[in-house]
């Protein structure tokens, strides 16, 4: 199993950081999984580069890219002269996820999604700074839609609205921005890779709510799930997801996310 060396590779480091001076070792490592996103992903790394995060030159951007064949890794080395970025193996979203996290030895891994642009210049420095501060494990932000219609955005300021509820009971975050406490996020056991939709969530409401905050800023994402999925589709497996947070079975289906034509409708 990918996680399980991954974990035993990942505790190991984190031990061995512990004995590094925190002030002068970075703190963040930046994980991006992705496939195919020749398109997007120059607006992501583009908006890191525009990071008034003091150590943003540094911080190691890793993308773990799943046998693009449109470019992608080209393109993200073509970032390096602005960015500390390099490529490594990737899979599904999950599997990047922690085989980059596997390659960090910093306080702070920051999951990014390849489709989203950061839309405060200040997001990332204001994360760290509160995870810091706070001792917290999971950091945040709202989603935005700029150029999606109004049903698009009134479906991700439903999301938004899901997500303060959940200081309420479970914290939930998703792989749009996710900045987790490394520490704690091999402790949960990282991302289930058998886990193929709402992966993220899974792992966010792990973490005591006490633990989680949601900063406001944002990232733009683009409307490309709608169009692929349709609203109805999206918006009835977000919520049948949501009511069955706490079984197991129901996340270790398939749900035929990444193939949806495939399916009709989720099941519990």
């Amino acid at each position: 199993m990918i996680i399980q060396s991954v974990i035993t590779q990942s505790m190991t480091s984190t031990n061995t950081a512990t004995t590094i001076d925190k002030t002068d070792a970075n703190e963040l490592t930046i994980v991006i999984p992705a496939k195919n996103e020749a398109k997007l992903l120059p607006h992501l790394l583009t908006s890191l580069t525009n990071q008034d995060f003091s150590k943003m030159s540094s911080t190691k951007v890793l993308v773990a890219d799943a046998n693009s064949t449109d470019g992608t890794p080209e393109i993200v080395r073509s970032f390096r002269d602005r960015l500390n970025v390099s490529v490594i193996p990737g899979g599904m979203p999950s599997v990047g996820r922690n085989l980059g996290a596997a390659q960090a030895d910093t306080s702070y891994v920051l999951f990014l999604d390849a489709d989203i642009e950061l839309a405060d210049r200040s997001l990332i420095r204001r994360c760290v700074e509160l995870a810091r501060g706070k001792e917290l494990h999971c950091v945040t932000t709202n989603i935005l839609c700029a150029e999606g219609s109004w049903l698009d955005k009134a479906f991700y300021a439903g999301n938004d609205v899901f997500q303060y509820l959940s200081y309420l009971h479970r914290p939930f975050a998703t792989g749009m921005f996710m900045l987790m406490d490394r520490k704690k996020f091999w402790e949960l056991g990282g991302f289930h890779e058998q886990i193929l939709f709402a992966e993220d969530y899974r792992l966010s409401q792990q973490v005591d709510r006490k633990r989680f905050a949601i900063v406001r800023g944002g990232v733009y994402t683009t409307n490309r799930r709608f169009k692929k999925m349709g609203h109805l589709r999206v918006g009835w497996l977000f919520l049948w997801t949501a009511m069955n947070y706490w079984n197991e079975k129901y996340f270790l289906r398939d749900h035929k996310y990444w193939t949806p034509e495939a399916d009709s409708a989720p099941r519990a």
